[in-house]
């Protein structure tokens, strides 16, 4: 399970840089123009928020993949996360509508692509706990 950690360890680092990008893509500047100070504050400090605790992951299953898998706290903090990533993966089909990504390709492409993801780490990490 170790390498299968170092290779989670890139994507999840990946995956918080790609955070950075979030902003123009979605055109936060235009879309939440409507809304509150507090409210656009809140999306900004959430996605920074959201961003660094996935670089942490990342950083936690590159630097201590031996200690998650060996070690009894290793193996619950290996729980928690799985139990994240699972809760991330059912919110990619209850939270979001399917209006957002049916009928468009590029959106149907990365539904998919992050829900395989979001499988990918579910697995892994819940497989640390349970089996090894």
């Amino acid at each position: 399970m170790e390498p299968q950690l170092k290779i989670i360890g890139v994507l999840l680092l990946l995956l918080a840089l790609l955070h950075v990008i979030f902003p123009r893509y979605f055109k936060w500047k235009a879309e939440l123009s409507n809304v509150s100070n507090i409210n656009r504050q809140m999306m900004y400090v959430h996605a920074f928020f959201i961003a660094l605790i996935v670089f942490l992951m990342g950083l936690l299953c590159l630097t201590s993949s031996n200690e998650l898998t060996t070690t009894i706290f290793g193996k619950r903090i290996s729980l928690g996360l799985g139990i994240f990533w699972l809760t991330r993966l059912f919110i990619q089909f209850f939270g979001y509508s399917s209006l957002l990504w049916k009928g468009k390709t590029f959106e149907t492409t990365v539904h998919v692509l992050f829900s395989g993801l979001w499988i990918y780490l579910s697995l892994v990490f819940l497989s640390i706990y349970f089996i090894q």
